[in-house]
């Protein structure tokens, strides 16, 4: 019975309902099928997002500041949707479902992209100058279809982020040394993938988009992601399982009633009088931290509820303190949550204005013209020589000098700020020198006689910080939250891209409407040449280093949850071992 047993994975089943096979189900094959579905998300959504705006621009004749808020809420929608996709998946569907479902309904959007720049009836007429004086705006109906197209990709992104990575870890049983190993590995090549769908997007993708046609690039990526489908689902017999625990929303909000409900009543000056009946060995170590939660642990007459095997507790009315300090930890993660939205905020105006710097400035090299949208391949290329730089060089060097195998998590985070607000002062300072070489030639010239790798550094820049912040961000939200939160938590995590790019859109349009209540125009204007790009620039440049001192001030006072010593679980095994004898 026992070496039957060592075949099956404990908390894993298999399509059919029955405890999965090792030998048959999960590893590496399988969680190779799921990624996929992770390079084409990666592939659709930033080779539309990163050339969007010239489209906007362009072809439907949208003034630059609007072509920007539509880029920045597309993006913002998608990754504020991935907790729609992770509620679903936790309470409801389950990740291998939801993967399926919202695969499809990127590919729904895909295709409807695709459609609405192949249909003339769906875009405006050409406009009938060079100038671009004479230029009919795109109509309601026009913007209808697109914006459909594009939120149906956006629903799909959601659900695909929230579930991908999660279910891709559920083909290996971590309580194996071997298959934990692989897991490791699974992580690594994980983000490999993710950089490698952005790197296709921005060159190959972008230049379809530019020299062939975007109906044909919008096409391959509804074929494409159809096609990693079939092969997501070809694998379905192989998958391994996890059966939902629920949806970690409802236990918070559970805490937050629970407390509300008992906020009249004293709290015991003895926590051991609190309810908990959480395993010793899973229990939180209690903090006096928000200890107005700690109310939904008090007992009440009235917390018990009978049923067929006795009495429960009412969730909704009791909690145990376990419950309480999970909550408290997920409270103690919003304070750099909130200051770490900025950066997301100067990640968008990569992706918006300074694709539309590019687009007047001089990219041939020889015959070959670079596509506007492709100079965020130095995003890619930042990223990749950053991690490259901190695995081989940065991470042996600071073991070596200070004992520890690299640097925390909180670090990675104020490095990444660091690094964006140089690059926002960068991206001012080259602006400045944009606006004075096209101040000296003629309104109508179309390209400004000046190189366009001066915009490499802002690229590199905030490229490298991003490096530095995301992983920081992903570690920082799983390794301090509780067990039970994690996917939660990676939703949190993923919020703050979500939010960074809405306040894109919210500062631009109030930026647009101060600064051009005179003239129209203002720093923003729908011609960047007759705009002061660089003062947004550099107002951006202020408001991140003013969140720079604030996220200090909060990683000063964070305090990490401290988990229970070796010597603590030993203890509290042998004492179980004594009472199992």
């Amino acid at each position: 019975m026992d070496g039957k047993m060592s075949w099956t994975v404990a908390d894993a089943v298999d399509y059919k309902g029955f405890p999965a096979d090792r030998s048959k189900t999960g590893g590496w094959v399988t969680a190779a099928l799921i990624l996929g579905i992770e390079i084409v998300e990666r592939l659709s959504t930033m080779g539309i997002a990163v050339n969007l705006v010239t489209y906007l621009i362009g072809t439907m004749h949208l003034p630059s500041s609007t072509s920007a808020n539509i880029v920045t809420d597309f993006m913002g929608t998608s990754f504020l949707l991935c907790l729609l996709g992770g509620f679903l998946a936790d309470s409801f569907l389950g990740r291998y479902k939801t993967i399926g479902i919202f695969s499809a309904i990127q590919t729904l959007g895909t295709a409807t992209l695709a459609i609405s720049t192949k249909l003339p009836q769906l875009r405006p007429p050409p406009c009938t100058t060079s100038s671009g004086d004479h230029c009919k705006r795109a109509n309601g109906f026009q913007m209808g279809i697109l914006y459909i197209a594009l939120y149906l990709i956006a629903l799909g992104t959601g659900g695909l982020k929230s579930s991908v990575s999660g279910f891709g870890t559920d083909q290996f049983d971590d309580k194996d040394e071997k298959e934990k190993s692989q897991m490791a590995y699974f992580f690594n090549r994980f983000f490999l993938f993710i950089s490698f769908g952005t790197l296709m997007a921005v060159t190959v993708l972008v230049y379809i988009q530019d020299e062939v046609g975007r109906t044909w690039a919008y096409g391959i990526c509804s074929v494409s992601m159809l096609i990693a489908i079939l092969v997501f689902l070809y694998g379905t017999k192989r998958y391994r399982y996890k059966k939902s625990m629920g949806s970690p929303i409802v236990h918070i909000f559970q805490v937050i009633v629970a407390a509300i409900r008992k906020k009249k009543m004293d709290l015991p000056h003895n926590i051991g009088s609190l309810y908990e009946d959480t395993p010793e060995a899973s229990r939180i170590e209690h903090t006096d931290q928000f200890r107005f939660l700690e109310k939904a642990a008090i007992v009440a007459e009235d917390d018990f509820e009978k049923n067929m095997y006795g009495s429960a507790p009412n969730p909704w009315k009791l909690c145990s303190l376990t419950r309480v300090e999970e909550v408290k930890m997920m409270v103690r993660l919003l304070p750099i949550w909130a200051t770490t939205i900025i950066f997301w905020t100067t990640y968008a105006q990569m992706i918006t204005f300074s694709v539309e710097q590019a687009s007047t400035m001089e990219r041939s090299i020889g015959k070959f013209q670079i596509p506007a949208g492709s100079l965020t391949v130095f995003f890619v290329a930042a990223i990749l020589i950053t991690l490259g730089c901190y695995d081989r060089l940065i991470m042996p060097l600071w073991k070596k000098w200070k004992g520890k195998p690299g640097f925390t998590s909180l670090q990675k985070i104020a490095i990444g700020l660091v690094l964006s607000t140089l690059g926002m002062t960068v991206a001012a300072v080259s602006e400045t020198k944009r606006l004075a070489v096209a101040k000296g030639v003629a309104d109508d010239t179309k390209t400004v006689p000046i190189t366009v790798f001066l915009l490499i550094p802002q690229f590199f820049l905030v490229g490298s910080g991003e490096a530095f912040i995301y992983t920081g961000q992903l570690d920082f939200f799983i390794t301090q939250s509780p067990k039970g939160m994690k996917t939660m938590s990676t939703g949190l995590f993923l919020t703050t891209l979500s939010l960074g790019f809405f306040f894109s859109s919210f500062l631009v349009s109030v930026v647009k409407k101060v600064t051009g209540a005179n003239d129209g125009q203002g720093w923003l204007a729908d011609d960047i040449n007759h705009g002061r790009l660089d003062l947004f620039y550099a107002l951006l440049t202020v408001l991140s280093f003013i969140n720079l001192v604030a996220f200090i001030v909060c990683a000063i006072w964070y305090k990490p949850n401290k988990p229970k010593s070796a010597v603590e679980m030993e203890a509290i095994n042998g004492s179980n071992a004594e009472e199992k004898c």
